[in-house]
């Protein structure tokens, strides 16, 4: 009688990209938010939308691993930079075989889905122009479907199980918007542990998952330009039975990713 074969547990290394959104329209255009229909949820600039786009192109090079799923905030500002990515891979001119699923980002194979976990701090500090009753759920009308029908049909996911599924109470201070950020980070990197994902959020969040794993991190200021982004990696071990996963460890960047740490001139 053959001897039952026991699986082995499989090893990888996970890589979460944390990135803010491009250019926005309202810090462009100043006349914009006066006639805007939607003052809070600007769109990106035309500079944002190159800026996601050239981002694109640079990300295989840069990065040195596969990105297998992008999950963004609803906001507009990072669905255009999704889309912006989306369509810097697939430029004309462009050699098709540059970016596969061995380096980078596959656009033909890249999922991607909507998190509210990612939106921005919820507050009169992040977000310039509040409605005029912003305690009101009713005032931040989302259209998903709306926002949906702007991604290409073959990325859309929409199997996926959100970790939040509404906006936060106006108001969130600081400290609960860290926690946010933080738990959702964490929730989407266990729901696929198997995959590196490209998360497109706001400042704030990009310096919390920084701070959050900077040794020191007291001693810095930290910039975030449009489209700056750190990476976040941790070990996996998989098995049909259990999952174990280390702690996310921060990947020292090479000054190219858009994101400054300053000495602090307070200290």
């Amino acid at each position: 009688m053959a001897a039952t074969r026991l699986e082995q547990p499989h090893h990888h290394q996970q890589h979460i990209v944390v990135m803010r959104h491009g250019d926005r329209l309202d810090n462009v255009d100043r006349s914009w938010p006066a006639t805007a229909p939607k003052r809070w949820d600007p769109p990106l600039a035309e500079v944002g939308r190159d800026r996601a786009r050239e981002t694109a192109k640079q990300l295989p090079y840069q990065l040195g691993f596969p990105i297998h799923r992008i999950v963004v905030s609803p906001f507009r500002r990072c669905i255009d930079t999704a889309l912006g990515l989306i369509a810097g891979l697939s430029a004309p001119g462009e050699d098709p075989n540059a970016v596969t699923s061995d380096n980078g980002i596959d656009s033909s194979k890249v999922k991607v889905s909507i998190e509210y976990g990612l939106s921005e701090m919820f507050n009169d500090v992040a977000i310039k122009y509040p409605p005029t009753n912003p305690v009101d759920h009713a005032d931040w009308k989302f259209n998903n479907p709306e926002i949906e029908a702007l991604i290409p049909i073959d990325t859309l996911d929409r199997t996926v199980k959100s970790v939040f599924n509404e906006l936060p109470h106006w108001g969130e201070t600081e400290a609960k918007a860290r926690d946010r950020y933080l738990h959702t980070i964490r929730s989407l990197a266990n729901s696929y542990p198997s995959e590196n994902l490209l998360l497109i959020t706001h400042g704030e969040a990009v310096k919390v998952a920084l701070l959050t794993h900077l040794e020191e991190a007291a001693r810095f200021e930290i910039k975030v330009n449009y489209c700056g982004y750190i990476q976040l990696r941790r070990s996996v071990v998989q098995s049909s039975e259990a999952l174990e996963a280390g702690e996310f460890e921060l990947l020292t960047s090479d000054g190219q990713s858009g994101v400054n740490c300053l000495p602090r001139t307070d200290m």
